[in-house]
This record gives structure tokens, sequence and C-alpha cells, in this order.
């Protein structure tokens, strides 16, 4: 069994609780215009756009795929910034042994491992298999997800999964619809059953100022999650929307300032939130 891989991170510290291993996986139902990955959404179309774009000769087009020679790339990311169908030509497609030939360099060092994305549960089958491994060598599994798979359908990743991080962007349906190309009805209802499970160690909301109804989204998320807070901990990240790696016409997207992510943050607390983090 193989799967897109975009990257791994050998060590985090921001990809869930403690030092952990990051698998990002390629490929992303959602097209969201604020997205910080967007070479992440699409699989390589095998144009060959990228190719003269590179510095150092470390990408050349043979019998129509695209050669990454990863010992001669400089990481520039030039062939990121041109590619005109948001995607990567140095995504590997890579083996679960593969996968877990690098966790294993790292073990003696990490808590566990995270699979992200792009949406890493469209790859829900490799998941499980490798899951199913690092438990049994001692390390805790997460999945950072957009709610695109129902994990309540799902039996066979949760028996080997720790928990979900969940991004909830918005809680208005039409206005998801307009962030992201898709509706939350799954991503909401994804959240109740998680929390009910002790699975949602923590969700996720970008903040944009003007663009988002950012306060009735962490409003409503909060009284929805409330009630599952008396016997499960769930943390709420409240990410401030940066420029940074986004595409080129939203990068005019306004940064939220310090008195919007603490309107927001005080907002979460009120509903019994005692682990809200900006960031």
């Amino acid at each position: 069994m193989r799967a897109p891989v975009n990257k791994i991170i050998d060590h985090s510290v921001v990809d869930g609780d403690g030092n952990r291993t990051a698998i990002f996986f390629q490929g992303c139902p959602f097209s969201c215009l604020y997205c910080h990955n967007p070479e992440t959404i699409s699989l390589c179309q095998k144009c060959g756009a990228c190719v003269s774009h590179c510095p150092v000769g470390a990408l050349r087009l043979e019998h129509g795929e695209i050669l990454w020679r990863e010992d001669l790339c400089v990481g520039c990311d030039s062939c990121l910034k041109v590619c005109p169908h948001n995607s990567s030509p140095k995504v590997r497609e890579m083996t679960v042994e593969e996968v877990l030939d690098r966790v294993e360099q790292n073990r003696p060092f990490i808590r566990g491992i995270t699979c992200s994305g792009g949406e890493c549960t469209l790859y829900a089958d490799f998941m499980t298999q490798l899951f199913k491994i690092t438990r049994e060598r001692g390390l805790t599994n997460l999945v950072d997800s957009n709610g695109t798979l129902d994990f309540s359908q799902a039996d066979d990743l949760m028996a080997v999964c720790d928990g979900v991080m969940l991004d909830l962007k918005c809680f208005d349906r039409q206005a998801h619809i307009r962030l992201t190309g898709k509706d939350n009805d799954l991503v909401l209802a994804n959240a109740r059953w998680l929390a009910s499970q002790g699975k949602l160690p923590e969700i996720r909301t970008v903040v944009i100022p003007g663009e988002l109804p950012n306060q009735e989204t962490v409003r409503e998320v909060c009284k929805m999650l409330s009630p599952y807070l008396k016997t499960t901990s769930i943390r709420y990240k409240l990410i401030r929307f940066r420029p940074w790696g986004v595409r080129e016409p939203y990068k005019s997207f306004p940064v939220p300032d310090d008195s919007l992510m603490e309107e927001l943050r005080q907002i979460a607390l009120s509903y019994g939130f005692t682990d809200v983090l900006v960031v």
C-alpha cells in the first residue's frame, strides 16, 4: 500500500502534545481561501511548468513524469510558487514500511506521530496500518483533519487513533462553503461525535477580521461542545491569519489584532473552555 507524502517533519512541537514526527499527506477536498499550504491541495499534474524555474536543476521531465533530485534541491520552493495546480513536484509515493523506517529513526526522541496534510484521512486505510504498528512500538497516534471523513464509521482507524485535532473553520454553513468550497455538515457532526468519545483533544479556528464571522463561529462552536467539557478536555486553538505562504489573491486579507484575538479567547473561556491558545 502506498500514499502520496508531501513531507515528513521529524521533530515537531506544534502538531500535538510533545515532540512528534509529523507526516503530511498530499491532496485535500477543501480549497480554503486562506490556505497556508496550497501546494498540498492537488496531486501533481506532470505539466512540467516547474522544471525551468528550478535554479539548481533538481527537476526534470522525462517520459511524462516529473523527476525530483532531493540531493540537489536547496529548498527554495520556486517550484511551488509557479505551480498552476496547487501541487508540488516533490511529493513521494511511500509505503507504510518506508514511513515506519523514518519514524523509527526518531522513536527515542518522540512521544508519537501526527498525520496531517493536505487531508490525511483521504488515506485512512494507509493510516490504520501505520498506526497499528506505531502503537505497538509505544507511540501515540494523532490525526490533524478538516473533518471530511465520517469518523463514527471509521472503526478500524479510531481503534488505533488516540485523538483527532479538528479544524472548525466556520460555523455558518454558507460562509463555510464560500471559504472552502464545501459544506460543514459532517465537520460539525464529527466534532460532536469525537467529543463524546473523548477523542477530540484540540479544535482550531483561523481568524480573519472582516472576512469571516469569527465571533459567531467561536460562540456557536463553544456552545455546541461545552456540554462535553464535563468529561473530556478540549483545547481551543485560535489561529491568527498570516499572509505568509498563501496564494497571491489572498495575501491582502487583514491580520487580526490582539484585541480581536483576546475577545475570542474570552468567549471561549466564558463557555467553560480552560485551555484556550492564541497563536
